[in-house]
């Protein structure tokens, strides 16, 4: 029986702001402000994807910032009651149909060294450990593990299908 939850992804527009900022407030020690995540969703080098559940409620979120060929995963955010339904999946691989489609040469993120579930996510999709960030994050004090995913013009088995294309511009 496969429990998980349906989700639609689109494009993060003004209308889900506030939503967003109470995830990043749930999910964070350290949350982006609403006025911040506003700020960012003007600046053209960042994108940002929702994932509005069946009644249009945002259950997750991601943003990606792309500077020159290089992307830069800025967060990745999932409602707790909805962890571990692929949402965060699905986001993520939404930014590598993109960072194919524009030819980026890797994709990269920071995760703290304890997010044993959010490492073994990366790793699925293809992105290994490239160093590590010492005391990154704090409340508590931790280290970041730096994962890059590097890009080639091979095709990859790890996307099993997934056709979110489109969903960026």
């Amino acid at each position: 029986m496969d429990l998980r939850m349906h989700v639609t992804i689109v494009p993060m527009s003004a209308d889900h702001l506030d939503e967003v900022a109470d995830l990043e407030r749930v999910c964070f020690a350290t949350p982006w402000s609403r006025k911040m995540l506003s700020e960012e969703l003007e600046n053209d080098c960042s994108a940002f994807l929702v994932a509005l559940d069946d009644e249009g409620k945002v259950a997750g979120y991601a943003g990606i910032q792309v500077v020159l060929d290089e992307g830069y995963i800025l967060n990745v955010a999932v409602r707790p009651e909805c962890r571990r339904n692929g949402i965060a999946e699905k986001l993520l691989r939404v930014f590598l149909n993109f960072a194919k489609a524009h030819a980026l040469s890797f994709l990269t993120l920071e995760v703290r060294a304890s997010n044993q579930n959010a490492v073994l996510l990366y790793s699925k999709l293809g992105f290994r450990g490239a160093g590590r960030r010492r005391n990154y994050y704090e409340h508590p004090r931790e280290d970041a593990i730096i994962m890059t995913r590097e890009l080639t013009d091979e095709t990859d088995s790890s996307d099993n299908g997934t056709t979110e294309k489109g969903v960026l511009s």
